[in-house]
């Protein structure tokens, strides 16, 4: 119960925090220091669920863009999906996080596009037939089954970063290079061509959990921002 208590206090400071749409403001808060604070207890009361934990840096972004989007409307569960694209593709860098329980539920191998990168991901685009991954934040849409099996299509919420999304099929789905076999014969993870592709026997059940609009934020460095409209 005190744990639930101390979320919920976190969760309504969080949102009264959060950052608005224009690209030009900055954060309001009384107390940066503050804000970070709460984001580390957070952080730090995770459930690590014998799973590595991800970032301090990259959930701090999440979990900050989460809050602003619930708070308006566009995503409606409390599941935080993060992918960090500064690790290694050898890396499981792939973590779902259930917010209301503050427990890490899954934790994944999960590919970038074959233009994005060897090994590590560098290279990212919102272009048609770029073949590369996207960044920034996502809400998650329907399933559909298609040529690798069940799906899941992702809506980009961020103009220019990522609103292209859908119309790239940009889509979590299972495949078959995502695997540690693939790893140990070519020394990275198989490619997509920009999806977040996922080993084959954890892609059901990852989808069915985080499907119809719970919020997904792809991660990398390069990025300074953790949202734009």
């Amino acid at each position: 119960m005190k744990i639930k208590f101390f979320l919920l206090v976190a969760f309504f400071t969080l949102v009264s925090f959060a950052p608005n749409l224009s690209k030009t403001s900055t954060i309001r808060t009384p107390s940066t220091y503050s804000k970070t604070n709460k984001i580390e207890f957070l952080y730090h009361s995770l459930d690590a669920n014998n799973f590595q934990l991800p970032k301090l840096e990259s959930f701090s972004k999440a979990l900050e863009g989460f809050y602003f989007l619930k708070e308006k409307g566009l995503i409606q569960k409390e599941f935080l999906t993060i992918i960090d694209f500064s690790l290694s593709s050898k890396a499981k860098r792939l973590w779902v996080i259930d917010l209301f329980q503050n427990k890490i539920i899954f934790n994944s191998l999960v590919a970038h596009g074959k233009n994005s990168g060897d090994d590590y991901a560098t290279s990212f685009s919102n272009q048609n037939k770029s073949n590369k991954s996207c960044l920034g934040f996502f809400a998650t849409a329907e399933c559909y089954v298609g040529l690798h099996g069940l799906s899941l299509k992702l809506d980009g919420l961020e103009k220019g970063i990522n609103d292209n999304a859908r119309q790239r099929s940009i889509v979590i789905h299972g495949a078959d290079y995502v695997c540690s076999n693939f790893i140990k014969d070519h020394n990275r993870l198989g490619r997509s061509q920009g999806c977040p592709a996922l080993p084959v026997e954890m892609s059901a059940k990852i989808i069915e959990k985080i499907k119809d609009k719970s919020c997904l934020f792809i991660y990398h460095p390069s990025r300074n921002n953790s949202f734009s409209s």
